[in-house]
Order: C-alpha cells, then sequence, then structure tokens
C-alpha cells in the first residue's frame, strides 16, 4: 500500500488520505505549535505557496508526542495555523510518529535513512520527508533543517524536474 491510499482525518474532522494529492511532489512534516522550531511554520508556508503551481504541496501532521508542545484540539491547531503564520497547506488529524501507536503514513515515512544513514524514530517536531509524485520518500531532513535550507531547496527543486 502507497502512503498515497492510508486513510486519514483532516483536521477539520472529515475524512481523506493524501490520494487527494497523488501526482504531486509533497513534504510531509510532524509539526508542533508550542515548540522552539515552530517558526518553520513561516517557511513552510512560502515553500507550499513557493512552489504550488509546479505540482508541490507542503502536509502536516500535528504530533504531541515530543514535550506536550502539540497539546491543542484540532480546531485550536487550525486557528493557531491560520492566524498566526496564515498557514493554507493541508493539515491532518493529531498522530502518533513513533511507538506502537506510530501513524501507518509514518511507519512507512521512517524506514528512509537521513543524510547520516540514519532510519528508525522521528528525532522531534519538524521532520521533513521529501516524497515524490509517485509515492516513494527521496529524502529525509532532520528538525533543524529549516524550509529555507538550500539542500532542502534543491531536493525540492529536483524532484519537480524529475522526468515523470
Amino acid at each position: 500500500m502507497s502512503i498515497f491510499d492510508v486513510p486519514l482525518r483532516t483536521l477539520s474532522g472529515a475524512d481523506g488520505s493524501l490520494g487527494e494529492l497523488t501526482g504531486k511532489t509533497l513534504l510531509v512534516v510532524n509539526v508542533a505549535s508550542r515548540c522552539g522550531l515552530t517558526p518553520q511554520y513561516e517557511g513552510l508556508e512560502k515553500l507550499h505557496e513557493r512552489y504550488a503551481e509546479r505540482g508541490f504541496s507542503v502536509v502536516g501532521f500535528p504530533c504531541n508526542q515530543f514535550g506536550g508542545q502539540e497539546p491543542g484540539t484540532n480546531a485550536e491547531i487550525a486557528d493557531f495555523c491560520s492566524a498566526t503564520y496564515g498557514v493554507t497547506f493541508p493539515m491532518f488529524d493529531k498522530v502518533d510518529v513513533n511507538g506502537p501507536d506510530r501513524h501507518q503514513v509514518y511507519a512507512e515515512l521512517v524506514t528512509t535513512a537521513d543524510a547520516d544513514g540514519e532510519a528508525g524514530d522521528i528525532q522531534w517536531n519538524f521532520e521533513k520527508f521529501l516524497v515524490s509524485a509517485d509515492g516513494k520518500t527521496v529524502v529525509r531532513f532532520r528538525p533543524q533543517t529549516t524550509p529555507e535550507d538550500p539542500a532542502l531547496i534543491s531536493a525540492i527543486e529536483a524532484d519537480l524536474s524529475a522526468p515523470g
């Protein structure tokens, strides 16, 4: 099964999946509203806007597994993201990214190694996975990699330019 086929719920509570984004390059990010890295929302939204017309989307998955930094309800998360950072990219229901209740999407993503060859558990909020239009995870960026990082931008541009 592809990550595009995994059933999800949106922040508004509607049934959905990443299947609605099939054919797009995705940057899948576990997000949190009360984290030192939360300002990355601004850069993520800029990436989303910059590349949307070329078939790209950021996708956010709130997670409360790291220091309880995403304690809000889905409605509170949606309000915060919209009012504080103007987020327009798709956001899904709060999920576990590690442990026995790890969401299916993340069960697939964590098999991808980062630049140091390390796969496995998510380290913290704002870990990023670039997923190609065919659903294959291309590259993994650890939380400290900002949305403005040249390596991340190069990976996005390379995937968008790849023959498909």
